[in-house]
């Protein structure tokens, strides 16, 4: 594979690049320049990236969010119920203290 703008490198020039990338020189610049196999990437084809080949990757990271925000919405319904439950609980325990409190005790 040619670039468009180089010449392929020669000599010590051709291990400039890594990790088997194909290097080129920039004539304008002066520089030489790297085309990269896949599954690398950077100035000089230094960095391993891993390329998701699934055409289904998408999906799954849309699925693993909806289920985040399903498993987050639970917990909040979980969390308003608790405290309803508890507010309803201690309304019911105050109104049946005051009507104990007025409530005419019978003599024994």
């Amino acid at each position: 594979m040619m670039a468009e703008h180089g010449a392929p490198c020669d000599g010590w020039e051709a291990t400039y690049c890594m990790n088997g990338g194909t290097c080129y020189k920039i004539a304008s610049m002066d520089t030489l320049s790297c085309v990269c196999n896949d599954n690398y990437k950077g100035s000089r084809c230094e960095q391993f990236q891993l390329l998701l080949r699934s055409s289904e990757a998408e999906q799954a990271g849309l699925i693993a969010a909806l289920v985040i925000v399903a498993l987050f919405i639970l917990m909040v319904l979980a969390v308003i119920i608790f405290f309803t439950h508890r507010m309803l609980k201690a309304r019911n325990q105050s109104r049946q203290s005051q009507q104990a409190y007025w409530k005419i005790q019978p003599r024994v």
